[in-house]
């Protein structure tokens, strides 16, 4: 246990990339999300109206960014952490089981944090100009109980999947990454011949569960995955 908490702790020691730079990246999407409403605005678009706040509530442009980032970040936290957790005398396994703990707690981290900026936008009416900023559809329309859901599975999820493809470079070199999402592809591709002719069926049945169900069943394959990578992989 203590060999897995170490883990953490070694992750945490990217301070700046874990706690600091998701709230830029907010910051950033937020400055260039008023910059654009302003050019709206002034071409003639009213605030408050039907057809602004359907257009800003459909920007994803913070989703965009941040998927993005942690993408990056789960294959740094794997590619470059595992040789140094290992000289350190960290195991396989306990680098693993540490990694996900650390995609987990920046997954609650994120989550809470958009969900403290989603409460003060609807409080201040939007930034008492109508901006719509992270009260989007894609967070769950400034709906909290949703927001947090979405969030801390998305970035769970991107962190794992980041990860396994650089558990994919550690074991096989350059080819891994390819491979493994040349294998992504193809599955996903079978299964989109195979359900097209029930896509309507699907659509009228689907349950916003759905989404957390697949995002759930893609961190346990990844994480599976990372372990499996990992075991053999020799550190380089």
């Amino acid at each position: 246990m203590s060999a897995v908490v170490s883990t953490v702790k070694i992750h945490l020691n990217r301070r700046t990339e874990t706690f600091v730079v998701p709230l830029t990246i907010a910051g950033s999407v937020a400055i260039i999300s008023v910059l654009t409403a302003l050019i709206f605005w002034r071409s003639g678009s009213q605030p408050g109206s039907e057809a602004w706040i359907q257009g800003s509530q459909s920007n994803p442009g913070i989703v965009y960014a941040l998927v993005g980032f942690f993408c990056y970040l789960g294959v740094a936290s794997v590619g470059t952490t595992f040789p140094f957790a290992l000289a350190l005398g960290a195991s396989r396994r306990s680098f693993v089981a540490g990694t996900i703990i650390w995609n987990a707690l920046t997954a609650a981290y994120v989550a809470l944090i958009l969900a403290a900026l989603n409460a003060i936008e609807i409080a201040t009416n939007h930034w008492f100009a109508g901006f719509y900023i992270f009260d989007i559809y894609v967070l769950g329309g400034g709906d909290t109980l949703r927001l947090l859901p979405i969030v801390f599975l998305g970035v769970l999820a991107t962190l794992t999947i980041g990860g396994v493809f650089a558990a994919a470079w550690v074991r096989f070199g350059a080819l891994g990454p390819q491979l493994l999402a040349g294998g992504v592809v193809l599955i996903l591709a079978v299964a989109v011949i195979i359900l097209v002719p029930q896509a309507a069926a699907i659509a009228a049945a689907f349950h916003l569960w759905w989404l957390a169900a697949a995002a759930i069943g893609a961190v346990v394959l990844s994480a599976t995955g990372t372990w499996l990578l990992l075991r053999p992989a020799t550190v380089r």
